[in-house]
């Protein structure tokens, strides 16, 4: 009896986790993380306002919990787009647009996401996540340029590769912070995105030639 009500706890748990998660995203989505209170999240997932700072104890938690699976799901998409590519500016390339599509689909809220991920609380567990996904999109970035420069026979240094990883990731944080600028269609995004992810792989490997 014990264990089935323990197993009963756990589901309800999932099941009110899972309803602030799709409230909060879809308030997010509709009208941006700013203009959305938690209260608001709350009467949307029909839970007590005291049980949702049980799941998250601040509106930027939530938009941190949210946003990570969709980063999540950015990258594994990524990853399956640049799979079959052999060139690596355009494997790369393949790898970070679904990151960007996704946030011109939701600049605000993206934007928002972007600033708790760089000026966030170290402790806060949802922060931590997140930057742990990116360190995982710039590693899956360094590892292409490391891969392409061994079968041309080159030796890059890691640091340089990893120094690389790092600067594309800048490149994509720079574009997302510039979506409230004026309107940008995604193709001239994603154009001017291939022109500066193919300068720093030519730049990394041009120059160990």
């Amino acid at each position: 009896m014990a264990v089935a009500a323990a197993s009963r706890r756990d589901r309800n748990m999932r099941d009110t986790r899972d309803r602030i998660f799709r409230a909060a995203a879809e308030l997010f989505a509709e009208r941006g993380f700013a203009a959305v209170t938690t209260q608001e999240v709350s009467d949307r997932a029909d839970v007590a306002a005291g049980t949702l700072f049980r799941y998250a104890a601040t509106k930027s938690e939530l938009l941190l919990m949210i946003y990570n699976e969709e980063f999540r799901a950015a990258i594994d998409e990524g990853e399956r787009r640049a799979a079959p590519i052999a060139e690596p500016a355009a494997a790369i390339n393949a790898l970070v647009v679904p990151t960007i599509e996704r946030s011109v689909r939701t600049p605000e809220s993206s934007m928002a996401y972007q600033r708790e991920l760089l000026f966030g609380l170290a402790a806060e567990p949802y922060r931590a996540e997140g930057v742990e996904l990116v360190y995982r999109l710039e590693g899956l970035i360094s590892a292409r340029l490391q891969a392409h420069a061994r079968e041309r026979g080159l030796s890059v240094d890691s640091a340089s590769v990893r120094l690389a990883g790092e600067t594309v990731f800048g490149i994509i944080n720079l574009t997302i912070a510039r979506l409230s600028d004026a309107p940008v269609e995604l193709s001239d995004i994603e154009r001017n995105l291939r022109v500066q992810i193919k300068q720093v792989v030519d730049g990394l490997l041009t120059e160990k030639e």
